[in-house]
């Protein structure tokens, strides 16, 4: 099998998008939208990955970088797809292999669709292989020319189309199969002859068919596979597919989704089998979620990693937190980053925290505030409970041991440190540390004072 390379074509700035970021990094479902071609490229077998940069170019590579495999090629001034192709010949120029082009804002193309492209290229033995969709209405697209026997013979483009040409409504996806040495050695003789005084890089078909080459097409099943993104209109199609497919992945592999309409679950998300996912719920940044969980209405979980049979109740937001097994968090919970809780915690409703770790079977049922805290084992916190993290200048950090009992309206004036099998009453202020297996009390001795009401009239 011959070697695959990938050009991803990048460069454009998006002027339709009406934005100061480039096209290519605008999200979609939780990735920058040109991670979807690159991964697509890598799945399908490509070894080397070069991407074509130009508007922005050193925010994508800031984006992209990391990722082994990928080089850059600049392109500074845009004079077309095959100008594009041309910039990225020097690191390229010696490749002997398949060159699979792809387009840096189609995030919608499967690895299926391009491994059979490919398998059409090598099987045919063509020069030039084209991803073609046949669609309503073709305004605006190449539309493939072929002759009478149906092979390929030129992509021309909307504004160099004849009226005859233009009923034609199979169109060009962008998307090619190409043999290296012809690709580049083609490029390199390409003209700015056309309506829009650019290199076309569909010029290529025209040249392999002038050297008695064979250039193959190869219909998407779906025309949706090749849809391209001009601007938010069409971003937020391409997102409703693929959350779609995203939903529909999830549901084969055992996770019910109530309602898959309302189910906004971002790519790269792991959930595990016979977990539930109600309406209204966001699910985004790479978070993991275990088996038999269940996710109620409306709730938020941002980078997340969530073990196995965990409540989280209708209204409660997690942010960048580890859940291990058997925790019920809210409803209307807000689990800031850094929040780690171990097996069968209970987080009640609105209660907040932040960088703490609460052991095995402690809870906090309500109304609390928990930040810079680490918690042991079987503590309850009692409604209305706060540790006292910030002075105005640091953050400080509060320790209650294993089996703490905390009553309400509680404040812990950080740093302070509770003992195991403590009691803190209720209405204290605890500013000293507490020795284990004591009975803390830090409020003023209640007095009544009789008949006041009475003087004040």
């Amino acid at each position: 099998m011959d070697s695959i390379a990938a050009l991803v074509l990048a460069a454009g700035k998006g002027t339709r998008m009406k934005s100061d970021t480039v096209k290519v990094l605008h999200p979609l479902a939780g990735k920058p939208l040109l991670s979807f071609p690159l991964e697509a490229a890598r799945a399908a077998g490509a070894e080397r990955i070069v991407v074509v940069v130009g508007h922005q170019a050193d925010g994508v590579r800031r984006c992209f970088s990391g990722r082994d495999g990928i080089d850059f090629a600049l392109q500074e001034k845009q004079h077309g797809t095959g100008h594009a192709v041309a910039c990225a010949a020097p690191l390229l120029g010696g490749f002997q292999g398949t060159v699979l082009i792809l387009c840096g804002d189609v995030p919608l193309v499967r690895v299926e669709t391009l491994q059979r492209m490919l398998a059409v290229h090598r099987e045919s033995g063509a020069a030039v292989t084209v991803l073609t969709a046949v669609v309503d209405n073709p305004r605006g697209y190449g539309r493939i020319v072929k002759d009478g026997t149906g092979r390929v013979t030129g992509i021309v483009e909307d504004k160099d189309a004849t009226e005859e040409q233009r009923a034609v409504r199979e169109i060009n996806s962008g998307i090619y199969c190409v043999d290296g040495p012809f690709l580049f050695q083609a490029v390199a003789g390409l003209s700015r002859d056309n309506a829009q005084g650019e290199y076309y890089l569909t010029d290529i078909v025209r040249a392999a068919a002038g050297q008695g080459r064979f250039t193959a097409a190869c219909p998407v099943e779906e025309a949706v596979d090749v849809m391209g993104i001009n601007d938010r209109v069409h971003l937020a199609q391409a997102e409703a597919v693929l959350r779609g497919r995203i939903n529909a992945a999830h549901m084969r592999d055992g996770v019910t989704i109530r309602d898959p309409g309302t189910a906004y679950i971002d790519a790269g998300t792991v959930i595990g089998r016979d977990t539930c996912i109600h309406p209204n719920v966001h699910i985004s940044g790479g978070t993991e979620i275990g088996e038999r969980c269940v996710i109620e209405p409306s709730a938020v979980i941002r980078g997340c990693r969530i073990g196995d049979g965990v409540i989280v109740k209708a209204g409660s937001v997690l942010e960048d937190s580890i859940i291990h097994d058997g925790v019920s968090i809210g409803p209307m919970a807000h689990l800031r980053p850094g929040t780690e809780l171990m097996e069968k915690v209970k987080i009640g409703n609105f209660v907040e925290t932040k960088k703490i770790t609460m052991g095995r079977g402690s809870k906090a049922s309500h109304l609390t505030y928990l930040g810079d805290a680490t918690i042991g084992s079987d503590v309850n916190i009692g409604c209305g409970t706060i540790t006292c993290n910030y002075d105005g200048v640091s953050k400080h950090r509060t320790v209650i041991e294993d089996d703490v009992f905390v009553g309400s309206d509680v404040q812990f004036i950080a740093p302070v440190t509770v003992g195991r099998n403590s009691l803190v009453a209720a209405g204290s202020t605890v500013t000293r540390d507490v020795p284990p297996d004591s009975l803390a009390i830090a409020r003023s001795q209640q007095v009544n004072k009789e008949g006041w009401r009475l003087k004040k009239k």
